[in-house]
């Protein structure tokens, strides 16, 4: 790809700071105005969280002749400042529920026609509502319910920047939630609702999952309007991995219909399981994108959740405390610099920062392995172990040099 259109897939999507434009609590006016603002919702992206590390590459851009002179001032400009990804919430806190754990099934035998898996399916969906702290209006999203006993699993994006949460059932009923946790590296909320037998949902084991599986997803898209909507497709792709804001997401790519308001909510495969969590999809300034969306593996959802109801957070996540991002191989060529990841970020209080990592550093290999993408840095980092050593090899000033650093947890970083 040229260096006057540098963005690559992942830099195709922007995750929104929240899941909804604010709401006035306005009755809605069905004119012409109105339809065409819901074509343009469409049309917007949901928003994804991240883990750990790595960097994003949708800066400014440039034309082969008009790029800096000096290769660090290509890169100021290429790529933006990381964000540290935290969630922002003053919903009550509910009890711990230590002896919560969800449990992944193995396929059935049987598939479910589609009709038969929303007769199955649809009542362990609900919509979630989350209150704006400043009253200024409310986010509109999805769950799932995880227990009998009120346990709601959503996006953590969906109540970032809420002071309360509001949870609807099938039936219509309404309940106040309270917050068991939220992890904002995956996306990942657990709710707690005071109820009791409750439909709770299904969660399948992936380990046999495959490209071109059907599947189908129950949400609520762009408002209450269309509540328990269905929608199908297929397992587009498995492990996707997707930067954000100097993090990665492993995730499962689908070509099910996703849109604003789906969020936190489930796919299903057709043997009525939840095989994850829908949290974004993929939009392009370039090109018209349809169909690429996203979702949180169950795996990675029961690992979250099995952490959040036992501790309200996720711990023991490794982290190397800096945020890089691949360097285009033509703008490598270009300025006779060393392939590898630019170094955009280093966290304060990080090992890193301590051992003398640098904002312009390239990252040439870890642990004496060569890295070329973010994917194959959070590959190595998610091998090891908070508390383990790993060598950086980092080229700086026309000279290499390898810096020894300590992996910390996320938490105590971000």
């Amino acid at each position: 790809m040229s260096n006057t259109e540098h963005s690559s897939c992942e830099s195709w999507y922007a995750p929104l700071k929240r899941e909804q434009p604010r709401k006035t609590g306005r009755k809605r006016k069905k004119n012409a105005w109105r339809a065409a603002a819901v074509l343009v919702l469409v049309l917007v992206l949901i928003l994804g969280s991240s883990i750990a590390f790595s960097g994003s590459d949708s800066g400014q851009t440039y034309s082969q002749g008009e790029m800096p002179e000096d290769w660090e001032d290509f890169f100021r400009g290429y790529f933006e400042d990381a964000e540290t990804v935290s969630v922002d919430t003053d919903i009550p806190r509910a009890a711990l529920e230590p002896d919560f754990s969800l449990e992944l099934q193995a396929p059935g035998d049987t598939e479910l026609s589609l009709q038969q898996l929303y007769e199955r399916c649809a009542d362990t969906i609900v919509a979630i509502t989350g209150t704006v702290k400043d009253g200024s209006g409310y986010y509109w999203g999805t769950g799932v319910i995880a227990s009998p006993n009120g346990l709601i699993v959503t996006n953590a994006h969906i109540i970032d920047g809420c002071d309360s949460a509001k949870v609807t059932l099938y039936n219509d009923e309404s309940y106040e939630a309270k917050l068991v946790g939220v992890d904002a590296i995956s996306d990942l909320a657990l709710l707690k609702i005071d109820a009791e037998e409750l439909p709770a949902a299904t969660f399948g084991d992936i380990s046999s999952i495959a490209v071109g599986d059907q599947v189908a997803a129950i949400g609520n898209p762009l408002g209450e309007d269309f509540r328990s909507t269905l929608t199908n497709g297929i397992i587009s792709a498995i492990d996707r991995g997707l930067n954000y804001n100097g993090r990665t997401m492993s995730l499962l790519q689908t070509n099910t219909a996703i849109n604003q308001g789906n969020s936190g909510g489930a796919l299903f495969n057709m043997y009525g399981q939840v095989v994850g969590i829908t949290n974004m999809k993929m939009m392009s300034y370039y090109s018209s994108i349809e169909g690429i969306g996203f979702a949180i593996p169950s795996t990675t959802v029961k690992t979250v959740v099995d952490s959040l109801a036992a501790n309200g957070e996720v711990r023991g996540r490794p982290s190397i405390g800096i945020t890089v991002g691949a360097i285009p191989e033509d703008v490598s060529g270009h300025y006779d610099i060393p392939a590898g990841l630019y170094v955009s970020g280093v966290q304060e209080n990080s090992d890193a920062q301590a051992k003398g990592v640098q904002v312009g550093d390239i990252l040439t290999a870890v642990n004496g392995t060569p890295v070329s993408t973010t994917e194959e840095v959070s590959q190595i980092k998610d091998s090891m172990q908070v508390g383990d050593s790993m060598v950086l090899s980092l080229w700086r000033d026309g000279e290499s040099l390898e810096v020894e650093i300590e992996l910390m947890d996320t938490n105590d970083l971000y």
